[in-house]
């Protein structure tokens, strides 16, 4: 019998949503080499895998907000970037660079 096909994007949303690690790596590849507005992107997209109506309720922002706040041109608070990220289960981390300070 034949499986569902299921596309990579979907299979992707689902694994976002199913893996909160997987989430989080992909955000941080995307820190890592990308630009604010793939960020912006990349953070929009886990958002939509959640629901974005749920994840702006949960954030407790006006659901045009979100959108508009995950735009690529979006520059969101600091605030409205942890809760968005808090009611996806994720959480913002500084980490060290690898390499020494050069202050």
């Amino acid at each position: 019998m034949n499986k569902p096909h299921v596309s990579h994007e979907e299979a992707t949303v689902r694994s976002f949503r199913d893996d909160p690690e997987f989430a989080a790596e992909y955000l941080n590849a995307v820190l890592e080499d990308g630009t604010q507005e793939e960020l912006m992107v990349a953070l929009r997209r886990i958002a939509e895998a959640f629901g974005m109506k749920e994840v702006a309720e949960a954030a407790h922002l006006n659901p045009k907000t979100i959108y508009r706040t995950l735009s690529p041109a979006g520059n969101p608070e600091l605030r409205s970037f942890q809760a968005i990220l808090g009611a996806m289960g994720l959480r913002l981390a500084v980490t060290a660079k690898r390499r020494e300070c050069h202050i």
